[in-house]
């Protein structure tokens, strides 16, 4: 499942800047000839954001917009049929600019955890007050990302899917960080293996291709995701301190990918290509892993999603993740 032809070198996380579907889907393919992804454009509005976005994707749950955020409501209303709306403009501009394809595609998602954070109930709460909420809102993802993909498969015939699952809010769902309502106080942390259980049933949904757990917090459970079957783990690599460097060599030698977030993902000047990756290299060098591994590991990528870059720098920054995986490639050591 994770050999090298189930990713591609370099590819985006997921948002870029601006509205215009057509113009992101020919970035993203056009910057990506052998890993392209679906763009997210969240400056739409509600029903583009990554949570709306991915509220449209929920069978027999539905969420609407109130003051302080995404709500789960009884029926379908107009900011879950915008969502639906937006997201079928995108895929119609993929397909586009994706004939005659063939090759690994990514699309995204929020994952169960960062979404039940995010929603709330009837009552205004988070969704992760409630465990039986949590396992509905994670049934219904599930259901929906199935759809999902076949429709992508649909489209892109040629193509593979690989399913990330965007993740920021997981390790303070883990340490019990996510703050309730009043904002006094926060919600109890949920447990290890109810949080593993949970995702390995909705990674489970992608059985015949690869799914990677995106986070750009602090403190990614390495070895949480690959328990739970994520074939890629997606990170911000500036965030990572000496705490993690045994979690990634031993996901390393198991066979899980890295998706490196080594170029700034808001408008900074870049150094040159080799230079991004000097890091992953040191990384390499110090966990003892093998240089040749380094190609086979690694997928470049931006520190997070674009959507606060201009224009401009967010097509910069994306021909610098393939300049940069270039440079790993050709010389590893």
């Amino acid at each position: 499942m994770n050999a090298l032809s189930d990713f591609g070198p370099a590819t985006g996380v997921g948002s870029l800047p601006g509205t215009d579907s057509r113009e992101a889907a020919k970035t993203a393919t056009g910057s990506f000839e052998d890993f392209p992804f679906l763009p997210e454009l969240p400056a739409r509005g509600p029903g583009a954001d990554m949570i709306g976005r991915t509220a449209g994707l929920l069978v027999e749950l539905y969420a609407r917009v109130e003051p302080s955020g995404w709500r789960i409501g009884d029926r379908p209303g107009r900011d879950t049929r915008r969502a639906v709306s937006w997201l079928g403009e995108d895929l119609d501009a993929l397909e586009e600019f994706t004939q005659d394809y063939t090759g690994p595609v990514k699309v995204q998602a929020v994952g169960p955890w960062t979404l039940a954070a995010a929603l709330e109930l009837r009552n205004g709460e988070s969704a992760l007050s409630d465990p039986g909420a949590c396992r509905d809102l994670a049934a219904s993802l599930a259901e929906g990302l199935r759809l999902h993909l076949a429709e992508v498969r649909r489209r892109i015939p040629g193509g593979r899917p690989v399913l990330q699952l965007d993740e920021p809010s997981l390790t303070a769902v883990l340490r019990g960080q996510v703050r309730s309502a009043s904002g006094y106080r926060t919600h109890r942390a949920v447990d290890r293996q109810v949080v593993e259980s949970t995702l390995r049933d909705v990674i489970g949904v992608h059985a015949d291709g690869p799914v990677v757990v995106h986070s750009c917090a602090p403190d990614v459970p390495f070895a949480l995701l690959r328990r739970a079957g994520s074939a890629a783990v997606s990170f911000d690599f500036s965030l990572l301190t000496e705490r993690d460097e045994d979690a990634i060599g031993e996901a390393v030698e198991a066979g899980t990918r890295l998706f490196t977030g080594v170029v700034p993902g808001t408008d900074a000047a870049l150094s040159d290509p080799a230079g991004s990756v000097m890091g992953v290299r040191t990384l390499w060098r110090r966990l003892g892993l093998r240089p040749g591994l380094l190609a086979e590991s690694v997928t470049v990528t931006p520190a997070c999603g674009l959507a606060g870059a201009s224009p401009a720098y967010a097509r910069q920054a994306l021909a610098h993740c393939v300049r940069a995986a270039r440079s790993l490639a050709d010389n590893p050591e």
